[in-house]
């Protein structure tokens, strides 16, 4: 019976895990496909590079600030969670402060449509990275509703906001990037409340000294990992144009459900992860695996879907003019997509296990073989070239990712390694201390 019990708890906790996941794509996913249709490539390719940004900004506040929370503060008594989630939102607007600062500082340096939206994001960051480190210590708490309605909250104010932008004609990059981000800033006001907490800015330098072993590791993981495609972005730039870039965006907006919930659902399961550890460790291999195993499942048929349904209508539906541009870069972005859904297991079981630096090994090498592919295949066959070269890397990446789990797994002897994760070798290095 107490089995049943945790496992029930155990899929409560995650069912509002994926409801958010869900509320998060489909906001994303309509927000692309909303700007696309209303921009056009090149203003779109600036769009695009003020997200990849964002992106790039978000891991590293993750890094330095959710995963240790998400780590050592799971399943902790609601005292205790408010005065580390204080501590823990006060870094993430830090992290969102000074990147802000640098994105205003560099917007009148670029100039252009680029450096509209460079502008807009500088403005909007603090309160983008704030309402996502919210969603996060509320999983850390068990607490998934309060996240998915905190979302709801994001989505009700930013979905009014970008129609009537486009009723009154300010169909611009700023303005798209700016209500985007405001309405994220609402949701971090509303954090606040539900969470009943206030983010602490002199708790920033205690936190990070404090989490010292995991933070800057995992600061490294999380842009080493988001720099492929912000590198990607710049680089294919610079060679074949914004508009290439557009097209690129473009096409990984159609995957966008999948992006995004690749951003969270590693986050969401490692404190499950870490309980299942604790609590049944013969099994947690075998979790690692049934959430790449799902991740892949639901990407197959979504891939499939779209390859059909974008010449027969849905393609200019969803992006208009640029669908015929896009379309071609779909089958490569969706491989590179699946990679990740396949090592989404692996990075979460390295993440619960704390063994941060096999993680950061993993993805440096990685991310170095993609930055690398990408741009041999850009300069090679353009861009079908920088994706196609890009997934061959990361499946790569996804194999080594499975092989650190596994070394990892046989320095916990709690953790019965199974046959299928390859069977220990006779001569395997001796049991180490557990990193982090």
């Amino acid at each position: 019976m107490q089995q049943w019990r945790l496992v029930r708890e155990a899929v409560h906790r995650l069912s509002w895990g994926i409801a958010d996941q869900g509320m998060s794509s489909l906001t994303n996913f309509l927000l692309s496909a909303f700007v696309a249709r209303s921009l056009g490539a090149a203003p779109f390719g600036a769009f695009s590079l003020a997200y990849v940004t964002y992106a790039f900004a978000i891991n590293a506040s993750r890094g330095l600030a959710v995963e240790p929370l998400l780590i050592r503060f799971s399943a902790t008594d609601v005292a205790t969670w408010r005065r580390a989630t204080a501590d823990a939102t006060g870094t993430a607007l830090v992290v969102g402060l000074v990147g802000g600062i640098l994105g205003l500082a560099v917007a009148p340096l670029i100039g252009g449509t680029t450096g509209q939206a460079f502008c807009a994001l500088g403005l909007t960051l603090p309160g983008l990275l704030l309402q996502d480190s919210w969603r996060y210590a509320f999983f850390a708490l068990g607490k998934g509703q309060h996240a998915f309605v905190n979302d709801l909250v994001w989505a009700a104010v930013q979905i009014p906001a970008l129609v009537l932008l486009k009723v009154t004609g300010h169909t611009q990059v700023f303005w798209f990037v700016f209500a985007w981000g405001a309405a994220a800033g609402v949701g971090a006001v509303v954090g606040s409340v539900q969470g009943k907490a206030l983010p602490s800015l002199t708790g920033a330098a205690r936190w990070l000294t404090k989490h010292r072993d995991l933070g800057p590791r995992y600061l490294l993981e999380n842009t080493g990992t988001n720099s492929v495609q912000m590198v990607r972005s710049y680089s294919v730039t610079s060679i074949l144009g914004l508009a290439t870039v557009g097209a690129v965006q473009a096409a990984s907006v159609l995957m966008g459900p999948f992006n995004i919930i690749l951003f969270g659902v590693s986050v969401i399961t490692i404190p499950e992860g870490a309980r299942l550890l604790r609590n049944s460790p013969r099994r947690f291999p075998i979790f690692c695996a049934m959430v790449s195993s799902g991740l892949i499942l639901l990407a197959l048929p979504w891939t499939i879907g779209l390859l059909i349904a974008m010449p027969r209508g849905l393609g200019h539906l969803m992006l208009g003019s640029l669908w015929r541009s896009a379309y071609p870069l779909v089958l490569p972005t969706a491989l590179a997509v699946l990679a990740n859904c396949a090592a989404t297991g692996a990075n979460l079981g390295l993440h619960a296990l704390g063994a941060a630096r096999r993680s950061l090994r993993a993805v440096l090498i990685t991310a170095g073989l993609i930055i690398v592919s990408s741009i041999v295949g850009a300069l090679l066959y353009g861009a079908e070239g920088t994706l196609y070269f890009s997934a061959a890397a990361a499946w790569f990446g996804t194999g080594l990712t499975w092989w650190q789990l596994r070394q990892a797994l046989h320095e916990r002897p709690e953790v019965r390694v199974p046959t299928w994760l390859w069977p220990r070798p006779a001569y395997a290095e001796p049991v180490s201390s557990v990193e982090g």
